[in-house]
């Protein structure tokens, strides 16, 4: 499983994950031991993150929504996603 992006050692993955199906389209977030499956609108769907690195995951997603729905329609079509840009 490649990272698709990494910003204030915050590893951002796309993949599916067979022992839990979301419907929604998500990323996976680890910082450190945590981790968070977000939906690319925002809503945590599981798991935990800090507040403040919760709200950097966020602020990324709304930046880059349009590539994230691109990779995950990449993604479920059996394809490479691509790597989209950190924060800065």
């Amino acid at each position: 499983m490649t990272p698709i992006s990494l910003f204030y050692g915050i590893i951002i993955y796309m993949y599916t994950d067979k022992s839990r199906e979301y419907k929604l389209a998500h990323v996976h977030a680890v910082f450190k031991e945590e981790e968070v499956i977000i939906a690319l609108t925002g809503e945590v769907l599981d798991g935990y993150l800090n507040q403040n690195k919760l709200k950097l995951v966020q602020a990324w997603l709304t930046i880059h929504f349009d590539d994230l729905t691109a990779n995950w329609r990449l993604m479920m079509n059996g394809n490479e996603v691509f790597r989209i840009d950190p924060l800065r």
